[in-house]
């Protein structure tokens, strides 16, 4: 049954190939290419061994009538595939598999992140930006838009929350995606938003900065309605401790905040870092917000947002993102919404191990694989 949830979410991918060139099954080639990505392959070559030496499992859920495709085959065709169909499928597929968990009040976070190995000759000259949505609460990706450079994020982040479902969510940006027009789409969309202000806004920010800097001072937190909170965690020896401030929109500010849709509270995230020789490091943000002024939902949509960078650290250390070399066609983008995607597939095994010794069980274990694949 479980295998038939695949056929049936991918049934609607088109096969980028023509008909005499269709020597091996699409579905063949998605298929290995999931399970070998899961069972720890890291590019065409890899896949194309694993299903080799597990030929017998394979084809208890895929056919492969003419042996394994080999790894020019898998590459180019994953090249070819339209990355919207591609990433729909995987979608529909993990939506089958988490079923009827509820998503309101989700945060999604939005962030990119350049793939550093997917550029020119000198792996310098133009790598690729992708734009993310991460559903923090589920562990699930939701969708990526690829652009040339980082500056073009301003033109992905629209392109990616029409292809969200927003109703319900807090869509948390970095300062790129601090945009009036982007904030006008999240709540029309039926969201809501937590935004990281920088200096891309200079007036606004000096304005916000001067505004908790002024109630530091003067400790007239209640009067201008603040809630604040802290918290401290210890990690890899270091100590991490975190302020977080919440406001109503002072009046002091109108002038500056018009046009800002929805716009209820500005936030400050304060992080100090204590290492174990006793050195401190501090950092400090500013968001604005159309959530209300309520500290807790503030700093949770805060943490929630380093999910997403977590996950691109996971990306790059875990399937060594940064040093792969494909970017033929699209498959630099395909293969990084399928990365993704087996994060996906390995947060919400909840049995206990590292993201590394998960892929490696998979790797030995066709039943653990198996387990990961159909949930």
């Amino acid at each position: 049954m479980a295998s038939l949830d695949f056929v049936e979410c991918f049934s609607n991918v088109e096969d980028p190939r023509v008909e005499r060139t269709k020597w091996h099954a699409l579905i063949d080639i998605l298929f290995i290419s999931v399970a070998g990505t899961l069972a720890g392959c890291d590019g065409p070559s890899d896949i194309e061994s694993f299903a080799k030496t597990q030929l017998n499992w394979c084809r208890r859920f895929v056919e492969l009538k003419y042996g394994v495709p080999s790894h020019d085959t898998i590459g180019r065709v994953i090249a070819m595939m339209k990355p919207d169909q591609f990433q729909k499928a995987f979608l529909d597929w993990v939506a089958a598999i988490v079923g009827d968990e509820s998503d309101d009040g989700q945060f999604v976070s939005i962030d990119g992140k350049t793939l550093r190995g997917s550029g020119g000759a000198k792996h310098r000259e133009n790598p690729l930006h992708v734009v993310s949505a991460w559903a923090n609460e589920q562990g699930m990706t939701l969708g990526q838009v690829a652009v040339d450079a980082k500056s073009n994020e301003i033109t992905a982040i629209p392109k990616l929350l029409e292809m969200l479902e927003l109703k319900g969510a807090i869509v948390s940006l970095d300062a790129m995606g601090c945009q009036k027009e982007i904030a006008k789409q999240i709540v029309e969309g039926g969201g809501d938003y937590v935004l990281s202000l920088k200096d891309n806004h200079p007036k606004l920010c000096e304005a916000v900065n001067q505004f908790f800097l002024q109630r530091h001072e003067r400790e007239d937190f209640v009067e201008y309605g603040c809630r604040q909170q802290q918290t401290k965690e210890k990690a890899r020896g270091k100590v991490e401790t975190r302020f977080y401030m919440v406001a109503p929109v002072p009046d002091e500010l109108r002038s500056l905040t018009r046009g800002w849709k929805n716009l209820h509270s500005i936030g400050q995230a304060i992080t100090v870092t204590t290492a174990p020789d006793g050195t401190e490091t501090s950092e400090v943000r500013y968001y604005l917000c159309s959530i209300p002024p309520k500290v807790k939902l503030f700093s949770k949509s805060v943490r929630s947002h380093w999910a997403i960078e977590s996950m691109h650290w996971v990306l790059d250390v875990v399937f060594k993102e940064d040093k792969s070399r494909l970017r033929n066609g699209d498959s630099t983008q395909n293969f990084g919404f399928l990365r993704k995607f087996v994060v996906t597939l390995l947060k919400r095994d909840t049995s206990k191990g590292s993201l590394v010794g998960k892929r490696k069980k998979a790797a030995w274990s066709t039943d653990f694989l198996e387990k990961l694949l159909f949930g």
